[in-house]
């Protein structure tokens, strides 16, 4: 079992930049790949980035890339999100998941609480 809890969401203005972070007890992700995903007010939840375990291998959506940066510690079993220049259409739920097999991000079995960011124009 892994437990992971976000952190780091709060309210902050257009241009703005937040760092979520996500860690995890229980057992150690070090060797697991993990991503952020977001769910926007009426939306259904969708990727953001992720992370393999090396922290080598990056993925992006198209609306976050060049913005967002995704990395982790494993030191610390934490994996991070910086948010650079944010945009109103940002604001959403971000969650972070990740799986010990090789399953796509969507199919995780293991997701934190999620943590709010709001960003206002």
């Amino acid at each position: 079992q892994v437990q992971l809890v976000e952190s780091g969401g709060a309210s902050v203005q257009a241009g703005g930049s937040l760092r979520l972070s996500c860690a995890a007890s229980g057992r150690t992700f070090s060797s697991y790949l993990v991503a952020w995903f977001r769910q926007r007010p009426g939306k259904e939840r969708e990727f953001v980035a992720s992370i393999n375990w090396s922290g080598g291998v990056t993925s992006y959506a198209d609306s976050v890339k060049g913005r967002f940066t995704i990395s982790r510690d494993n030191a610390k079993n934490t994996v991070y999100l910086q948010m650079n220049s944010l945009k109103p259409e940002d604001t959403a739920v971000y969650y972070c998941g990740t799986d010990p097999t090789l399953v796509a991000p969507s199919r995780f079995r293991y997701w934190g609480q999620g943590t709010q960011v709001t960003v206002s124009s």
